[in-house]
C-alpha cells in the first residue's frame, strides 16, 4: 500500500482511518488523496500556502478529464471537513471551488445490420475441434444474448443451468446491478443460440455437474476477458474500428461490449417509433425487461441518435470547432 509523503500525511492517515470506523472503504479515498499528496510535496506546499488558489490549480491540472478532476477535489473536499471537525480550519478551503463541467458522452450505438454483421462474424470464428467447440458456442450464445435481449455483460456469465426454461422460453436473471430479479422472454435468436449450445453440451459432455448455463472450467462459468477476444477480432472482420474522439465538450465513444446493450436499447425504442407506436408507454416495459431502476434511466436512450446519424453528429462538431 502506497503510503502519504507530504506534510499532510498523518492527517490524512487519521482520516481515513476514521472513514473505516464509519464502515467506508478506504480504497478510492486513498488513491484519491494520494494524487494530492503528490501534488503538495511537488509545490512544496505547507500550512500557509492551503489557499483556494492551490486547489484551483489543482483541479485544473486534471481539466480535460472532468471525472478524474471533480472526484479528486470531492476527495480532498471531504478531507478537509474532516480537518474543520477537528478544530485546524475555521471553513473548509474547496468550498467554493466549483466542479468541472462533465463532457456529453455519445456512445457507439450498432445499427441492427450491424449487429447481425457481428454476430455472423463470431459465427465464422467458431472452432471445429471437440475441445473448443463447446467453449465457442458458449461464447457465442452470450453474445447473442447481450445483443438480442440487452444483458448486461455479466448477467450471461452468472446464469445458472436452471435459470433457462426451455420450454417457456425464458430466462430467470437474479439480483445482478441494484440487486433486482428479472424473468425475461427470448426471441427467437437468442433461444435458439442457447438451444443449440445446450444440445452441443449434452452430446459432448457424459458426465457434466457444472450449474453454469454457460460453462467455464472447474464449475464455474468463464471470464469477462474471453468475450472481449471474441468482440474485437469480429470487429475488425466487418470493418468497425471507431477509436473514440473528443470534440468540443463532446466526446464519442468507441464501439465496446456494452454498447451492444444500448444499441439494443436504442434500435428497440426506434422500432417502436417506426412502427408509428406510443415510445412512451414502451419505457416502463423496456426499462423492467433491461433491469433498470426507474423507466427514467431508459428514456435517456432517447437522446441519442441512431448508428447511421453517428458519423454527422461527430462532422458536425467537427465543423462547428473551426468556425
Amino acid at each position: 500500500m502506497k503510503q502519504f509523503k507530504s506534510f499532510l500525511a498523518q492527517k490524512m492517515e487519521e482520516h481515513l482511518a476514521r472513514r473505516q470506523v464509519l464502515g467506508y472503504s478506504d480504497l478510492d479515498a486513498r488513491s484519491n488523496l494520494l494524487f494530492f499528496d503528490r501534488f503538495l510535496q511537488e509545490k512544496d506546499a505547507h500550512w500557509q500556502s492551503l489557499n483556494p488558489e492551490l486547489f484551483l490549480e489543482l483541479r485544473n491540472r486534471y481539466k480535460k478529464e472532468p471525472t478524474t478532476a471533480n472526484t479528486i477535489i470531492s476527495a480532498v473536499r471531504t478531507f478537509f471537513n474532516f480537518l474543520v471537525r477537528q478544530g485546524i480550519y475555521e471553513t473548509n478551503p474547496l468550498q467554493d471551488i466549483p466542479r468541472i463541467p462533465k463532457r456529453a458522452f455519445v456512445p457507439y450505438i450498432f445499427t441492427p445490420e450491424q449487429v447481425e454483421q457481428l454476430l455472423a462474424a463470431i459465427s465464422r470464428r467458431l472452432r471445429k475441434g471437440r475441445r473448443c467447440c463447446l467453449t465457442d458456442l458458449s461464447l457465442h450464445a452470450a453474445m447473442v444474448l447481450i445483443a438480442h435481449c440487452g444483458l448486461r455483460i455479466s448477467e450471461p456469465l452468472l446464469l445458472k443451468y436452471n435459470h433457462y426454461r426451455k420450454d417457456e422460453g425464458t430466462i430467470y436473471i437474479a439480483k445482478t446491478k441494484f440487486k433486482k430479479d428479472r424473468l425475461i422472454p427470448l426471441p427467437g435468436i437468442a433461444k435458439r443460440a442457447l438451444d443449440n449450445y445446450l444440445e452441443a453440451r449434452t452430446s459432448l459432455l457424459d458426465h457434466d455437474s457444472n450449474p453454469y448455463l454457460l460453462r467455464g472450467e472447474q464449475q464455474k462459468s468463464f471470464s469477462m476477458t474471453k468475450i472481449y477476444v471474441f468482440f474485437h477480432p469480429a470487429l475488425k472482420d466487418i470493418g468497425i474500428e471507431q477509436t473514440r474522439k473528443t470534440i468540443g465538450d463532446v466526446t464519442f465513444g468507441p464501439p465496446t461490449v456494452h454498447c451492444l446493450r444500448h444499441s439494443f436499447a436504442i434500435n428497440t425504442l426506434m422500432a417502436i417509433r417506426d412502427r408509428g407506436e406510443d415510445v412512451q408507454r414502451a419505457l416502463p416495459v423496456l426499462a423492467a425487461y433491461m433491469g433498470h431502476r426507474k423507466y427514467q434511466y431508459t428514456s435517456a436512450y432517447l437522446k441519442v441518435l441512431d448508428g447511421n446519424m453517428r458519423q454527422g453528429l461527430i462532422d458536425f462538431a467537427r465543423s462547428q470547432e473551426l468556425k
